[in-house]
Parts: C-alpha cells; sequence; structure tokens
C-alpha cells in the first residue's frame, strides 16, 4: 500500500505562485497570508513585490523567491544578472529563470547554457531553477535544456512558466529527472493543481512544486489523511 504523506511533507515541497500579472496588492496580500498560514516551503513573487512579500512574511519560516527573465527568456544575460542581484538584494532567497527559448530551439545551446551559468554567478549560494517551457520544446531540446543547466551549475530544472499554453506533464518530469544527475532537482509548475497529479509526479522524483492551488491541494490531502474525500479538482494548465 503507497503511503500517503503528511500535510507538512508536501508544503515542505511548495512554492506557492503569486505571478499572474493582474493581482492587486490586496491579492498578493491574501496569497502571502495563505503561505504563512499553511507553513510552506516559499512563495514565488513576481520581481516588484519581493521586497514587500519579505517585509509582510517577517517572522514565518516561509521563503521568497522570484522570478528572471520571465516568462518568456528572451531578455539579455545582462538584463537577466542584473534582475538576480535586484531580486536577492531586495531578500529573494530563490530565483527561478526562464532559459532563452528561441536560442535553445535554435540549437544555440552553448549561448543557453552561458546564460544560465551568468545567473547562478550572480545568484553565489542561493537556489536557481532553470525554466525550460516544455510546451514550445520537443524532447531532444528539454535533455539538451537539462544538461545544459546541470553543466552551469543550476540547482532544479523546472517544467514551465504557466504561462505558454501548456504545463507539466508526467512524461516530461521523468525524461527531466532520467536527464539531469542526482544533484540537480527537478521542479513541476504549471498545472500541478491537483492532488493526484502532485503524488504522482512527486513519486517520478519531483522534489518541488510551484502552483496557485495550494489551499485546495492541502486541504484535499488533510481530508485524504484523516479518511474523508478529496474534492478531487481538476488540473489545468496554468498556475
Amino acid at each position: 500500500m503507497t503511503t500517503v504523506p503528511s500535510v507538512a511533507e508536501i508544503a515542505a515541497q511548495i512554492d506557492h505562485a503569486i505571478l499572474k500579472p493582474e493581482l492587486t496588492r490586496d491579492d498578493v496580500d491574501a496569497d502571502l497570508d495563505l503561505a504563512r498560514e499553511y507553513g510552506i516551503f516559499s512563495v514565488c513573487v513576481r520581481p516588484s513585490d519581493v521586497a514587500h512579500a519579505v517585509e509582510r512574511l517577517a517572522g514565518s519560516a516561509v521563503a521568497v523567491g522570484t522570478v528572471i527573465g520571465f516568462p518568456h527568456g528572451t531578455t539579455t544575460t545582462q538584463t537577466k544578472v542584473a534582475e538576480a542581484r535586484q531580486a536577492l538584494e531586495d531578500g529573494a532567497l530563490e530565483l527561478d529563470m526562464v532559459l532563452n527559448i528561441g536560442r535553445l530551439r535554435s540549437g544555440l545551446v552553448e549561448d543557453v547554457e552561458a546564460d544560465i551559468r551568468a545567473v547562478k554567478r550572480a545568484a553565489g549560494d542561493h537556489i536557481v531553477k532553470v525554466i525550460l517551457e516544455t510546451a514550445l520544446l520537443d524532447d531532444g531540446q528539454k535533455v539538451a535544456a537539462c544538461e545544459a543547466a546541470e553543466r552551469a551549475g543550476a540547482d532544479f530544472v523546472k517544467t514551465s512558466t504557466g504561462f505558454a499554453g501548456g504545463g507539466a506533464t508526467l512524461e516530461d518530469v521523468r525524461l527531466m529527472r532520467a536527464a539531469v544527475g542526482p544533484g540537480v532537482q527537478v521542479k513541476a509548475s504549471g498545472g500541478v493543481r491537483g492532488l493526484d497529479t502532485l503524488l504522482e509526479m512527486r513519486g517520478a522524483g519531483v522534489t518541488r512544486f510551484g502552483t496557485s492551488a495550494t489551499r485546495v491541494i492541502l486541504d484535499d490531502l488533510a481530508a485524504r489523511v484523516a479518511g474523508g474525500q478529496a474534492t478531487g479538482a481538476e488540473d489545468s494548465t496554468s498556475y
């Protein structure tokens, strides 16, 4: 029989996504308060919200992360480095960067690797997760991206931004897990909005999840642990 993980175990693997461009300050604050209430690992906020998130979450164990080159990955390396430095100065502890998708699709893997390496160098000891945007890549490109990220020193490879019309799939996370060594972790994001999907991907080796459905997932898990019924919320392909 498969052991159901505890709520605390899953909460410790969630990066609660607060990234939609239309979110107001009140919306952001509600999500930050939810993160504190549920004791999740971190929030991933828009760059302009980092300092505010750090201030509002002060005294909690919730880390603040942000995105770099988001959502298209097409900003210059110098711009990504500047974004990374500003985010760390504002108090971010983790960075989720979008690789240069167009250059990857062009076969310019060395350029992609150099872009990642520059951000990782700027981040120092801070965690850097590299977003592949798997919906726009074929399997060979996904593997090449994972290998480039590993060579560049990335800490995670991540499936998606959630803004490209497709999100994490079980097949993709299995492919990504096989493409990198044990020193690189896998993050699934985009479409992780149901407990069963999360647990299935966790079983495939995913160690971090980007989602805005934190409350639904953790409440469903609590009900399952208690022997009740989960809501069975359906997944979608966006944050």
